[in-house]
């Protein structure tokens, strides 16, 4: 006979990853990785992907009923990042036109990696993130960017070759 007070589990008839507190422990950390690799900012990163995991907590009844409920927060979190990235950018050219003329230039302190995948046109940068630090096939990048097959190719072949080039130069010291 089964004690029904002290049965903690219920069955859902969902698989047990998409309880919440395991979902977020299972995906926090690879999605700040991508999100640091796309902003350059481990602190900006870390923001971003938090508040996408508190949208999907108050959804996350909904959530589960999705097939892929993780491409829901990474597409929030590069949301996130994308609008807080305009802000900045806004802030930037403010500051630009109102800063002093002797104001320093800021020094090297990115690493290679950082300031190549900055170089890089948004979209490519993008796939080339989701494709090598994410590990998704193309056709998933596809589905969560909502763009044809072939365009991701060839935007994971562009980044692929102008971040070649550029990390190339720098070993070589140009």
């Amino acid at each position: 006979m089964v004690d029904l007070h002290h049965a903690r589990e219920v069955d859902t008839g969902q698989p047990p990853d998409l309880d919440f507190d395991g979902f977020y422990a299972a995906h926090f950390q690879s999605l700040t990785i991508q999100l640091y690799a796309y902003t350059g900012d481990l602190a900006d990163a870390q923001d971003v992907v938090q508040e996408a995991f508190l949208r999907a907590l108050a959804r996350w009844d909904r959530l589960t009923t999705l097939d892929d409920p993780l491409a829901w927060v990474r597409r929030v979190a590069w949301n996130l990042a994308t609008s807080q990235w305009r802000r900045a950018r806004t802030a930037a050219l403010f500051l630009r036109r109102h800063r002093p003329e002797d104001t320093p230039a800021p020094g090297p302190d990115r690493v290679a990696l950082a300031e190549a995948l900055a170089t890089l046109p948004a979209q490519q940068r993008r796939v080339v993130i989701l494709h090598y630090l994410a590990d998704l096939p193309v056709r998933d990048i596809a589905a969560q960017i909502g763009a044809p097959e072939g365009s991701v190719k060839a935007w994971l072949s562009r980044g692929r070759t102008a971040l070649a080039a550029r990390l190339s130069e720098k070993e070589d010291g140009r």
